[in-house]
């Protein structure tokens, strides 16, 4: 393939810094695909979390694959205010629900729900979408926590949806009581497992169940082997900055799965100018600059972005008083404060009037001449595998028809080699031996009143309009109000328009594997459909959930469904 032809084939290439640091960035920007419209629910009735059930899987489903407020039924608090988030039963993940269904069919109607988030789920700016979809998940939890004290969760996500559960669990692990012995978010003891499909913050070469005690075979608890052998995927995620294999509390109850050369999770060490690129990627407007390419608007965006990583590059030196001593090389920098999660160094304190100077604070351009070969030293070190990741079409790599590795969570059982399971099928077996423990334990009380400290706490959130617990909730369906008076319910998941086409909404066999052609057809969709503002629901296409045994097109619209089509109104 020629420069030319790659480059028109990835058009965000041209709002980046240089034509040969592109594909990485296309992979880890574009990796969450696109998908069609969310057709019109049937929004008569609504679940309440006053409904109780021993266990609720909280999901999170990858880019433009989410629920949306008015078109698809929303879970509601016990005040009837619409909270970010939809049964099962109501929307449909063409990838995800294969995994979060499979615990229904083995537990008794009532006991087990799985519950999709509604955040943005777009790319206009990848880190207030993360940020969202996390403060939505903790709010979720909290409310259904409140209504229901006995219930215990599980959290599953995947492709962007991935890095929203892996922030939560990450935060749910490292909380520290409070003097009465509650938690902000829900106590660590009650999340039983968490499933994170092609981890964009792994950890360099980090086993699939971190924290484990067997990180290779499987989670605590769980005898069931995932895989022989101690081999890890190699590589780490694109986003190292938000990650790492330190879960606190909820360590060994964690599975983390990552492809051979899927680029989001097992991105090669040593491509620091391409881990550069995906840093600028994470703060920019991806959506419009993938749809419009290079205008004055995308440019300016671009622009903007750059000199205020320039400007913080410089003051960061500037606040090291022997920067050029130092080991540090200007790529470093550049490296540190790219990241969306720097926070600017103190400034350099003034030096204090001496009598004398010493030689090393004389003349800091002596070193200048060391401090250009470490320059260019690192520059090679740590590019190593720069070029090698570009020639092989990261993007084809990653998203390609019949050969992207983002999608293999569903096809990639190797019983020959020691893997008698898919990495989706071996989360939802997991997935259903923790539903079936959760039915087998506590009992749940869904009268039990929430005490006024649980209702404060299930109040809090930090993006979604504050929904506030009453003191006595009872389980009911409750009347669904117009979109327009719920309007303020549900900040992240607005849309500048409301779809019009009515797709036909498609299930499939937990055991189904989407076949090559799905993929190739899903890719085609992909390349012709750029993204628009609206978030519009599927994720790259996958096997559906539930009991049907229909197969899968390509990508099945996972809109609303009447509540009707499934047994119980929680999904059950």
């Amino acid at each position: 393939m020629t420069l030319r032809g790659f480059v028109r084939r990835h058009r965000i290439v041209s709002a980046m810094i240089a034509p040969t640091v592109v594909g990485v960035t296309a992979v880890v920007t574009l990796s969450w695909a696109l998908s069609p419209a969310p057709r019109t629910a049937n929004t008569e009735l609504t679940a309440s979390t006053t409904e109780c059930h021993d266990m609720v899987t909280i999901s999170v489903a990858g880019r433009n694959d989410t629920p949306v407020s008015g078109t698809t039924k929303m879970l509601v608090d016990p005040d009837g205010k619409e909270l970010p988030a939809a049964l099962s039963s109501d929307y449909k993940s063409h990838w995800v629900d294969p995994v979060v269904n499979a615990p229904g069919g083995a537990v008794d109607p009532g006991s087990y729900a799985a519950v999709y988030i509604a955040y943005p789920a777009n790319m206009n700016n990848y880190e207030d979408a993360v940020a969202a979809g996390v403060a939505n998940t903790k709010t979720v939890m909290r409310e259904i926590q409140v209504s229901c004290p006995d219930t215990k969760f599980a959290v599953v996500g995947y492709s962007e949806g991935a890095d929203v559960a892996r922030r939560v669990a990450m935060d749910v692990g490292h909380q520290t009581a409070d003097q009465d012995g509650t938690y902000g978010i829900v106590d660590p003891a009650n999340v039983v497992g968490v499933v994170i499909l092609a981890d964009a913050g792994r950890a360099v070469e980090q086993g699939p169940f971190p924290g484990a005690k067997n990180p290779f075979a499987n989670p605590d608890g769980f005898d069931k082997k995932y895989q022989d052998g101690t081999t890890p995927t190699g590589g780490q995620g694109a986003l190292p900055d938000t990650g790492g294999d330190d879960f606190g509390a909820l360590g060994g109850k964690v599975a983390s799965f990552c492809s051979d050369n899927d680029l989001t999770c097992a991105i090669p060490e040593n491509i620091s100018l391409l881990q550069l690129v995906v840093n600028v990627g994470r703060q920019l407007n991806i959506d419009t600059l993938e749809r419009e390419g290079l205008t004055p608007a995308t440019g300016q965006d671009v622009a903007v972005t750059l000199s205020r990583i320039a400007m913080d590059a410089f003051a960061e030196i500037g606040s090291q008083p022997n920067w050029m001593q130092s080991d540090q090389t200007f790529l470093d920098v550049l490296l540190t404060v790219s990241a969306p999660s720097y926070k600017p160094s103190e400034p350099a304190q003034a030096p204090t009037k001496a009598s004398s100077i010493s030689a090393g604070e004389m003349s800091p351009l002596a070193y200048l001449p060391q401090k250009v070969f470490k320059e260019i030293i690192g520059l090679i070190t740590t590019n190593q595998n720069t070029i090698p990741v570009v020639m092989s079409d990261p993007y084809q790599l990653t998203l390609g028809p019949d050969t992207g590795h983002h999608f293999d969570y569903w096809r990639d059982a190797d019983t020959a080699n020691g893997k008698p399971l898919t990495s989706a099928e071996y989360a939802a077996a997991w997935l259903t031996h923790l539903a079936e423990q959760a039915q087998n334990g506590q009992p749940i009380t869904p009268s039990k009143q929430p005490d006024a400290a649980g209702s404060a706490a299930g109040a809090t959130t930090t993006v979604s309009a504050t929904p506030t617990a009453s003191a006595a909730p009872t389980a009911k369906l409750l009347a669904d109000t117009p979109p327009e008076a719920e309007s303020t319910a549900s900040s992240t998941t607005t849309t500048d328009t409301v779809p019009t086409e009515t797709p036909t909404a498609t299930t499939t066999s937990a055991a189904t594997m989407p076949n090559e052609d799905d993929a190739t057809e899903s890719a085609a969709t992909t390349e012709a459909s750029p993204d628009t503002t609206t978030p519009t629901a599927g994720a790259p296409g996958g096997p559906a959930g539930g009991a049907n045994t229909t197969p899968p097109a390509p990508h099945p619209p996972p809109g609303g469904v009447s509540g009707g089509e499934r047994r119980g109104s929680w999904g059950a």
